[in-house]
Order: structure tokens, then sequence, then C-alpha cells
């Protein structure tokens, strides 16, 4: 009887936990005990199609991560859809996410034009648009964008570290500048400028192109007779590569700064012709593959055995690629971190609080930092110089604070 007693107790002590055990659960869209479903808009084609290979490296990622068990018991189901790199592609294609498939979130699409498109429907839904791939400064506003942060190097203060670089190198310079038409270019002149200080009266010409431009072979002609010798180049994959291959067929030799995102190895230095790219100047905040500094470093070699067993199709020294596979460790950490409360609004709590955060690939004095007050990310830069097989870093860690 004794016996039987306690069993009933015992029972009836589990169902009462049952409840509670089950409210500590906290599901927003997309989310079941089994999945986590999230959005994500690329340019799979376009203009700007070489960045594609980002949405890939991710995709692949999550298809590691899902053999494995997935994130606290769950699979990520990651719709990646393609934008062409188009705003209005990319509002059809984010409304379908949203209304039709439900995710949880928007994380790390990519693009400053084809964000800014989306970037009033998410915040009035209070949809997270989590990790942007781009640098642009408006990402960064908590007080009237609440719920938009970035994933990428802010433009402005990338942008300073060049003009720094020529105040400090070549104080007499010329300077050349081509830039994109939209708000990442802007951003990026406006960095340069600041980092330039006075200098910036050294600027002869400035020129810019559309996305939808077939070249910009007239540009850097027209650039080149000004007699400057540096250029600045803030441009997308496609036309960065054609600045560096025209710049080398009219045997013009400036002082030539390229920013990150057109920085790549594999998608720009190779199609403008790695011998054309010897000398060129970035700033960069990530690790590349096919640097021997890196043949014996821990992050390196899981990012290698990763792509040889999960993406052996893409190529290890696209930048894009690399940035890809920090992203998918970015939104792991985030998601990781909600536990069971996978709610719109602990997801970007968790966004949000993030603090000296290191993955295998970030280079040497880099850390991730987000705080409710500033989403900026990163702030911190490493400057390189492309030797002919690959970007040499030189000098130290330098925080570029657009104050």
């Amino acid at each position: 009887m004794k016996k039987i007693l306690q069993l009933a107790i015992s029972v009836l002590v589990a169902i009462a936990a049952l409840p509670a055990a089950q409210a500590q659960k906290k599901y927003g869209p997309g989310v079941s005990d089994s999945e986590i479903k999230i959005g994500q808009t690329m340019p799979y084609s376009g203009p700007a199609s070489a960045y594609g290979s980002q949405g890939r490296a991710t995709l692949a990622y999550f298809k590691m991560l899902n053999a494995k068990g997935g994130i606290n018991g769950r699979k990520i189901n990651l719709l990646s859809m393609d934008d062409g790199y188009s705003p209005p592609k990319t509002i059809e294609q984010t409304r379908r996410l949203v209304e039709q498939d439900e995710v949880l979130a928007i994380m790390n699409p990519l693009g400053t034009p084809t964000n800014s498109a989306t970037h009033k429907y998410l915040n009035q839904n209070k949809v997270p648009q989590l990790l942007i791939s781009s640098g642009a400064s408006k990402w960064n506003d908590p007080k009237n964008f609440p719920w938009t942060t970035p994933f990428f190097p802010p433009y402005v203060e990338e942008g300073i570290i060049y003009g720094k670089h020529i105040v400090q190198n070549f104080p007499n310079a010329k300077i050349a500048v081509i830039s994109q038409n939209d708000d990442s270019g802007r951003d990026y002149v406006k960095g340069f400028k600041l980092g330039l200080g006075a200098k910036a009266s050294q600027i002869v010409k400035e020129l810019t192109y559309e996305v939808t431009d077939a070249t910009v072979d007239s540009q850097v002609i027209d650039l080149k007779t000004t007699g400057a010798d540096a250029l600045f180049m803030m441009a997308t994959p496609k036309f960065g590569a054609q600045v560096i291959r025209k710049v080398a067929e009219l045997g013009w030799k400036p002082n030539f700064y390229v920013v990150s995102v057109a920085s790549s190895q594999g998608a720009v230095l190779e199609p403008a012709g790695l011998q054309n790219a010897v000398g060129l100047i970035t700033a960069m905040a990530l690790k590349l593959a096919g640097d021997p500094t890196w043949d014996n470093d821990p992050g390196m070699k899981e990012f290698l055995a990763f792509m040889k067993q999960w993406h052996p199709e893409g190529n290890p020294v696209d930048s894009s690629v690399v940035l890809g596979y920090v992203s998918g460790q970015m939104i792991e950490l985030i998601l990781k971190n909600c536990g069971d409360n996978l709610t719109r609004e602990n997801v970007m709590k968790q966004a949000t609080n993030i603090r000296n955060q290191t993955f295998g690939l970030l280079l040497p004095g880099v850390t991730v930092n987000v705080t409710p007050d500033d989403f900026s990310t990163f702030s911190t830069f490493r400057t390189a110089r492309f030797d002919g097989k690959r970007w040499a870093i030189f000098g130290e860690p330098i925080h570029a604070g657009a104050k």
C-alpha cells in the first residue's frame, strides 16, 4: 500500500511539473520542437551574383550543423532566396518569407539597396532583420530601427582607414575616387574623406557608376587623365574586377586602395588577373585561406576541413565564402543562446547582447561586439597588401572610430 501511495504521488508530481516544463518553451513563427525556420535574400543572379557564394557557404554550414543534430535539438531550415540584387525582387521575396513561409527571422540578407527596400516593412512588423551583410551606417540605428542589425565592418570606419593611410604615407598625393552610386558607396567615400581630413582637398576627381552599367571603363579612363597618383575604389565584385583590369591595361600605376567588398581573391582578383592586383591595399577583419600565416591555425584548419567535406564546390579563397561560414557561426550562436525561448523578441535580445566574441576566422585583435545601444559589430581592422599570391597583413590592428 505504501509503495502504491508513493507511486501515485510521483505520478501526480510529474503531471504537475509537466505544464511548468512546457511553459518554459516559447515559440515564435517558424519554430517547433524539431525545426527553426529562418529566411534570407541573396543575389544568386544579377550584377552582384559573385556575392551569392556567401549564401551557398551558409547553407552548407547549416547542412553540416543539422547532420550533427542542429541547435538545441532543432534543425535549421534556412530559406535562402534569390533577389538578383534588385530591390523590388527583395521586397517580393521578403514578403513571401514573412507572410507565407512564416519564418522566425530574416538573417544575413545581403546588400545595401536591397535591404533598404525592406527596412521599414520588417521593423513595422517587428520581424528581426539580423546580420545584414552590408556595412552601411543606416543599420546601426537602435532607436528608430530596433529590429535591424548588421554583420559587416562598417563602411564609414573602413573608409577612414584608407584616408589615414594616404595622409601618413602619401601626404602630397593627387587622389581619384570611383564608387557605386548608392548608400554603400556614399558611406565609404564619407569615411575616406574623414580619414583624409584637410587632405580631402587633394581629391582631383570623383566619379560614380550604377549597378546597371555594363562597364566602368570610361570612368577609369577619365580618372587616369587627371594625373592622379592615388586611387580609392569602392565597387562590388563585377565592377571591382573591371576597374583593376582597366587600370592595368592603361599602364596606370597609382597607389591603389580597394575596399573589402571588392577585395575577394576568388571573386575579384582572379577574374581581374592576379598579376594586375599586385600592390593593392585593403583593410580586413577575416583570415583568408592561402595565406601561409594561417597554415597551422586551428580556425583555418577547421574551415578547410568544412570546405572539403561540406562545401567542396566552393572556393576557400573567396572572402564571401569565408564571411558566409562566419555568418553561420554567428547565427548559430544567437539561436543557441535563445535556448527554448525562440520568440522574435528574445532573438533580438540575444542578437544585441554580444561582447568580445571571437570566431576562428577573425583576425587576431578583431572581435564582435553588439549592445542594445550600438549595433555596429566590427570596429577593428588589419591592413593588407596583395603580393600576387595572397593578401599579406601588415601593421598593427587599427581601431577606426568615426568620431
